[in-house]
């Protein structure tokens, strides 16, 4: 192990406090969904949550479930982030075919499946408690 000073050294966010550690950590969240944004379906799924975030408002027809309808479009965007992080670090280590990188990056994709039915499940839920019960 090495135990040398810069070896133990913080990373220099580490050492940031207050004001300064939340200013810096939300320019690393923008920069992580502008990257994200390069991602084809985190666009088509920002693009759909466009649309669907403020129909939550109008389809609920209390707090929790517009929280519920909202939460659900969100929910998607949080999986797809962080399937997109899993796939960005197995191409950092490799982009050599493997099949514990395939089970990784299938599984990220599991749980955007997940999420995305999850969500088709509480809307049409709703929308069918709204107009058709």
């Amino acid at each position: 192990m090495n135990t040398s000073p810069v070896a133990l050294a913080p990373h220099p966010q580490k050492r940031r406090t207050g004001l300064s550690r939340i200013v810096h950590a939300t320019r690393y969240s923008i920069d992580g969904l502008l990257a994200a944004h390069g991602e084809s379906a985190f666009r088509l799924e920002t693009r759909l949550a466009a649309v669907m975030l403020p129909l939550a408002f109008w389809i609920g027809r209390s707090w929790m479930e517009v929280a519920l309808l909202a939460g659900s479009v969100m929910l998607v965007l949080i999986v797809e982030l962080l399937n997109s992080a899993v796939e960005a670090a197995i191409d950092r280590i490799s982009l050599e075919l493997h099949d514990l990188s395939k089970k990784a990056k299938d599984m990220g994709s599991a749980a955007v499946l997940l999420s995305v039915l999850l969500c088709a499940g509480i809307w049409l839920a709703a929308i069918a408690s709204r107009w058709l019960i």
